[in-house]
């Protein structure tokens, strides 16, 4: 057993999506990417990784970091309650 690991995802952080909106999440880190679902209001998601992509103006303000909710899907980290304007997950490899 390798401490400090976990794969337990009752360990995982879910943040806020921001109030009173819907949010596109995309296949890939960027706007150009294809919308494979929407978020409703009052969503949490979980952040595996983050990335920079397409530079987005959103609730939270103005960010390129793109938060990896779930396997190949994404959205603008400036829709995400995560208190912070920087990573806050480890960048996507």
């Amino acid at each position: 057993m390798l401490l400090g690991s976990s794969t337990d995802a009752s360990a995982l952080t879910y943040y806020s999506i921001a109030p009173g909106v819907s949010v596109n999440v995309r296949s890939g880190p960027g706007t150009s990417y294809s919308i494979v679902r929407v978020l409703p209001e009052g969503s949490k998601v979980p952040i595996f990784c983050q990335t920079p992509g397409t530079t987005v103006t959103g609730y939270y303000g103005t960010s390129n970091i793109w938060d990896n909710i779930d396997n190949g899907e994404y959205v603008s980290d400036t829709y995400v309650h995560t208190g912070s304007d920087g990573y806050v997950a480890p960048r996507c490899g």
